[in-house]
C-alpha cells in the first residue's frame, strides 16, 4: 500500500518554500524536505502569494492509501519578516497557528493551553527546514511562520479534537512525517504470522503489547525489551483468539493505561473509532475505590488518562483504583479466552511507571524472558 505524508510534513514543506521565496525573491514550485522517518518528501507548491515582507503558499496533503479526513487538504504556511527577538530556537523562528488550526484549551496534550495545536515534532521540522533556508541566504533575523488550513474547522468536526479540548480546527500532527496506511486485515494477518512463528519455535507463553509505548519503563523495571513482544495494535481480542488457535497456553499483555483501561469495560478493540469510555471507566473504578464526587467529576473532565492518574494519586486512592481496574480487565480478558488461555497483565503510565499488575504477571514475564534466551 502507498504511504503518504503527514500534515506536519506538509506544514514544514510549505514553510520552507515560503521562507525560500521571501529571502531569495525567487519563485519556488517544488520543494524537498527530510522527514524524521528518513524518507524525503518532494512537494508541489501551490497558491503562492508574495509581497516584500511576506510569502504565503500551500502544500496539498496526500495520505497515500490511508483513509484520512485531511487527504487532499491544502496546508498553508505564511512566513513574515519579524523584528521580535523572543520565541523558539533562540528567537529565530516563531511558530503559530492561523485559520483552521486548532487551539489547545485543556491541559494534558502535546502543547500547553493557549498554544496552536501544532505538535512538537512538526514544530521541530518547521524550525529545521526554515533554519536551513536562513543559513543558505545568510539571514540572521527572526521569521514568523503561521500555519493555516482553511478547511480545518469543518474537518475537525470529524475528529476527536472537540472532545479533547482543541477548538477551531485540526491539529498539525506526525511523529515520523509519514502516513503509513492501516489495513486491518493486513495487520491481523501479520499478528497471526508472528504468533505462528513463535509457537513453531516451541514457545508456550507469549508477550503481547499494543505497541512500543512504554519501552523505557519495561526495560528499566523488568529488563525486558518491549520490541520482543508481538504488537497487537488495537486488536487485543483478535490476538487472544489467534493465540488460542496457535496453541499457546499463556499470554502476558503489557501496555499503557490509556489503551488498557478500555479492557475494564470489556472493549477488546481499543481503537477510538470503536468508542472512548476511558474517563468514565476511571471515574467509576475510583468511586468503587472510595474517591469523592469532586475527584470523580475532575476525572470526567480530563483529556488524558495521565491527567486522571494524577488526580487519583492526589486523592490517595491510586493503588486501590488500579486494583479495581485490573480486576475488571482480567475478568474480561479471561472471559474472552474462555479458559483456553491463561492471561496476565501489566499496566503503566509515563509519569508513575507501573500502576498495577495481575498476580502472576511478573512470574510469567520471567518465564517468557528465560524461554527467549
Amino acid at each position: 500500500m502507498r504511504y503518504g505524508f503527514t500534515t506536519g510534513s506538509c506544514a514544514a514543506a510549505a514553510a520552507k518554500a515560503a521562507a525560500y521565496m521571501l529571502l531569495t525573491g525567487k519563485e519556488k514550485k517544488t520543494i524537498i524536505i527530510d522527514t524524521p522517518k528518513g524518507i524525503p518528501f518532494q512537494a508541489e507548491v501551490e497558491e503562492i502569494t508574495r509581497t516584500e515582507a511576506m510569502v504565503c503558499c500551500a502544500v496539498r496533503k496526500d495520505s497515500g492509501d490511508d483513509p484520512d479526513v485531511t487527504n487532499g487538504t491544502l496546508v498553508f504556511a505564511t512566513v513574515l519578516l519579524s523584528d521580535r527577538t523572543e520565541g523558539e530556537e533562540g528567537g529565530k523562528i516563531l511558530i503559530d497557528g492561523g485559520v483552521g488550526v486548532g487551539r489547545v484549551t485543556k491541559p494534558g496534550l502535546d502543547q500547553p493551553v493557549g498554544n496552536a495545536a501544532i505538535n512538537h515534532v512538526p514544530r521541530e521540522m518547521i524550525v529545521k527546514e526554515v533554519t536551513e533556508i536562513c543559513e543558505l541566504t545568510d539571514y540572521k533575523g527572526t521569521l514568523k511562520v503561521v500555519i493555516s488550513v482553511p478547511e480545518g474547522e469543518r474537518l475537525a468536526e470529524q475528529t476527536f479534537n472537540p472532545r479533547l479540548g482543541i477548538t477551531g480546527g485540526i491539529s498539525i500532527l506526525g511523529t515520523t512525517g509519514i502516513v503509513e496506511p492501516m489495513s486491518s486485515q493486513a495487520l491481523l494477518d501479520t499478528i497471526r504470522v508472528e504468533l505462528n512463528v513463535k509457537r513453531a519455535e516451541g514457545c508456550k507463553a507469549v508477550a503481547v503489547a499494543p505497541g512500543n509505548y512504554g519501552q523505557a519503563f519495561m526495560k528499566e523495571a523488568y529488563q525486558y525489551e518491549l520490541d520482543k513482544s508481538i504488537k497487537c495494535s488495537n486488536f487485543i481480542g483478535n490476538t487472544i483468539d489467534m493465540a488460542i488457535e496457535a496453541g499457546f497456553e499463556e499470554l502476558l499483555l503489557t501496555g499503557h493505561i490509556g489503551k488498557l483501561i478500555k479492557l475494564s469495560g470489556g472493549m477488546m478493540n481499543t481503537h477510538s473509532r470503536e468508542g472512548d469510555c476511558r474517563m468514565e471507566l476511571m471515574a467509576a473504578a475510583g468511586i468503587q475505590a472510595g474517591i469523592d464526587a469532586a475527584a470523580a467529576k475532575a476525572i470526567l473532565g480530563c483529556v488524558t488518562t495521565e491527567e486522571a492518574v494524577r488526580i487519583l494519586e492526589r486523592s490517595g486512592s491510586l493503588s486501590e483504583t488500579m486494583a479495581v481496574i485490573m480486576e475488571k480487565a482480567s475478568f474480561h480478558l479471561n472471559k474472552r479466552a474462555d479458559r483456553k488461555l491463561h492471561i496476565e497483565c501489566i499496566m503503566y503510565a509515563n509519569e508513575c511507571g507501573e500502576l498495577v499488575r495481575s498476580a502472576g504477571a511478573a512470574e510469567l514475564l520471567q518465564k517468557i524472558k528465560k524461554a527467549g534466551e
